[in-house]
């Protein structure tokens, strides 16, 4: 059902005006003219407190003009994409050239000029709608604030909630010269922007905004996290070396990059010993000084130093090395005792 009718029919039954309507809302009664007569979209239910004040008035069930109302834009919506507007940006442009910082007017002002309503300008003009429609948002419900606005652009206090009603609703392609007048011009004092990182700061106006600075960047971050090395799934499997590591240490050992290079089981094996060698790193202030028991070279936990591989092959070859090594002391030790009791028989 369309939200107009909803509310002409709750009009009528409880024998209210426009004007009745209008006061609750706190809006002009032009504003709900329109609104009935179809001649302004229903604002968005989440940008807006009207919804909630008329529904009082006209004792409906809350939530449910609000609820109409969604429906209602969705299908505008959906119509509008198929011919969207051509933007009409001549005033406003004038308006953010001339709050663009001074050193940089000249140079922007001919960008503009050379892409009319190009990525440049289009992004500019949003990231300040931006931060204005925000400011505007939250200040919806401060009568001080609105007061306070409405006395710089010349308004009556219901004019301009009709007005930030309207504004918050507005993109790049429909900036009004009302807009301007009402609400960049006065809460936008500066802005600038990096060409080369396109970082822009926007300095709002200090009576209007506590936070009146603004910083957006451009930043560089690390990809998502890649599939996991080979070398590190190698080096998990062999549960001899690996199998004490614990969650902590096996996230750590995931997250090392490598720019390019592919690291071998021997590396991460490596790198484990160097994380856990106590040598390696500088012990808290507070830390006490953990005593020695006989026969314990490091703290408890620790592993021993890093043995050195006899071939750089990997942990397979170095394991296969120390099997070979055991079992020669295993022979030597067997043949050890044979010539011992041989002599013992002669």
């Amino acid at each position: 059902m369309d939200v107009r009718l909803v509310i002409k029919q709750r009009l009528e039954e409880l024998g209210l005006e426009q004007r009745n309507l209008a006061a609750a809302a706190e809006v002009t009664e032009s504003y709900i003219s329109q609104l009935l007569t179809g001649k302004k979209l229903p604002p968005e239910p989440s940008r807006t407190d009207v919804y909630e004040k008329m529904g009082k008035s006209l004792k409906l069930p809350s939530g449910k003009l609000a609820k109409l109302a969604d429906h209602q834009r969705k299908e505008v919506l959906k119509r509008n994409l198929v011919d969207p507007p051509k933007p009409l940006f001549k005033e406003v442009r004038e308006l953010i050239l001339r709050k663009c910082a001074p050193a940089k007017e000249k140079q922007i002002r001919a960008i503009f000029e050379k892409q009319p309503f190009g990525e440049l300008e289009r992004l500019v003009t949003q990231k300040l709608l931006d931060v204005v429609k925000r400011v505007a948002k939250d200040e919806l419900s401060s009568e001080t604030w609105l007061h306070l606005v409405a006395r710089l652009s010349g308004r009556s206090y219901e004019a301009m909630r009709v007005s930030i009603l309207e504004f918050v609703e507005t993109d790049v392609f429909n900036v009004s010269v009302d807009n301007n007048v009402s609400f960049l011009d006065p809460l936008v004092e500066s802005w600038d922007i990096d060409l080369a990182t396109f970082s822009m700061g926007i300095v709002l106006n200090r009576r209007l905004v506590p936070d009146y600075a603004k910083k957006f960047e451009f930043v560089e971050r690390e990809p998502l996290q890649p599939e996991e090395e080979p070398g590190l799934k190698e080096f998990l499997r062999y549960q001899s070396v690996s199998g004490d590591a614990t969650e902590e240490e096996i996230e750590f050992l995931k997250k090392l990059r490598f720019n390019g290079k592919r690291p071998t089981p021997l590396y991460y094996y490596r790198e484990l010993q160097n994380l856990r060698d106590p040598l390696h790193f500088r012990a808290p202030m507070t830390q006490t000084v953990q005593k020695k028991t006989l026969g314990q070279s490091q703290p408890k936990g620790s592993v021993a130093p890093m043995h050195k591989f006899l071939e750089a092959d990997g942990i397979e070859k170095q394991l296969q090395l120390n099997g070979r090594k055991r079992a020669i002391q295993r022979w030597a030790g067997i043949k050890g005792s044979r010539g011992k009791k041989q002599k013992a028989k002669s």
